[in-house]
C-alpha cells in the first residue's frame, strides 16, 4: 500500500511543488495521476522514493515512513521512470543480473531472466544484445522486467508511456494489468489521457501542485475525462 498524509514539499526559492496531498493506493489498484509538466507529479514520486525530503506530511510504503526508515521502505517498492536508466554496455540478461541482485534476488538463473524478459514482450534475439542498441520500447519492457523480478508489492511509475509506439504502449498497459491482478498497488504518473482511460481503477487531476479532483473508474468512464480534465486545467487552483 501506497499512502501520503498531507504530504508537502516548498523548494528553497519557495515554490510550493506538492502542497498537502493525501493519497491512499491499495492492493491490486492502479492509480493514475494526470496532469502537466510542473503540476506535482514527479515530486510526489520523488518523495515516496526518499529522493527529496518533504518540507512536512508523510509518504508512507507499507505503512513504513519512507523518511525516517528508507531503506526499509525501498524493499517494498520498485521504480520504473520516463527514461530507465540502465548500463548500455551491459546485455539485457546482464543489467537484470545485476538489479536483481542489488535487489537481494542471488539465486535466480539464465532461463529465470529469458523467462521474465519474455512475459513483457522482448524478443529473444534482445536477451542478449547490448541495452545500447535498444530502442526505447524495448528499454521500457527491461525497466519493468527488473521491476517484476524484484517482486516488490508497489510499483511507481513516472511517464513509462512516453515516447513509445502504439504497440510498444498497448504492451506495456497489458504489462500493468497483470501486475494488478498479481495484487501489486500502482501509481501512475502520466499526462497521457488515453492509456489513464485504459488502465486506471482511479484518476487524481494535479494542478500546481494540489490534488484538485479523484474519480473511480466508474466515475470517470461515466463522465468524459478529457472533457474534466481540460476544465480543471483552465480553471484557477
Amino acid at each position: 500500500m501506497l499512502q501520503a498524509i498531507d504530504l508537502t514539499k516548498r523548494y528553497e526559492d519557495d515554490l510550493l511543488a506538492l502542497d498537502n496531498l493525501n493519497l491512499e493506493i491499495k492492493e491490486g489498484e492502479i492509480f493514475c495521476l494526470l496532469g502537466a509538466n510542473g503540476a506535482g507529479k514527479t515530486t510526489a514520486i520523488n518523495l515516496f522514493l526518499n529522493f527529496i525530503e518533504p518540507t512536512s506530511g508523510t509518504a508512507l510504503i507499507n505503512d513504513i515512513d519512507v523518511n525516517k526508515d528508507p531503506l526499509e521502505a525501498k524493499e517494498y517498492v520498485s521504480y520504473v521512470s520516463e527514461n530507465v536508466m540502465l548500463y548500455g554496455n551491459f546485455t539485457a540478461r546482464q543489467n537484470l543480473d545485476y538489479f536483481a541482485k542489488l535487489g537481494g534476488k542471488k539465486d535466480l538463473t539464465k532461463e529465470d531472466y529469458h523467462k521474465h524478459m519474455s512475459k513483457v514482450g522482448l524478443q529473444e534475439e534482445a536477451f542478449e544484445m547490448r541495452v545500447k542498441n535498444y530502442s526505447k520500447g524495448m528499454r521500457q519492457k527491461l525497466g519493468i522486467t527488473i521491476a517484476i523480478i524484484k517482486d516488490a508489492p508497489n510499483i511507481l511509475l513516472d511517464e513509462p508511456t512516453a515516447g513509445l509506439d502504439p504497440t510498444a504502449a498497448a504492451d506495456f498497459i497489458k504489462i500493468l494489468k497483470g501486475l494488478r491482478d498479481d495484487g501489486k498497488s500502482i501509481l501512475m504518473c502520466t499526462h497521457d489521457i488515453f492509456r489513464t482511460k485504459t488502465v486506471a481503477d482511479r484518476v487524481g487531476i494535479m494542478k500546481e501542485g494540489r490534488l484538485v479532483m479523484l474519480r473511480t473508474r466508474e466515475e470517470f468512464l461515466e463522465e468524459d475525462l478529457e472533457k474534466i480534465y481540460l476544465e480543471y486545467m483552465q480553471e484557477a487552483v
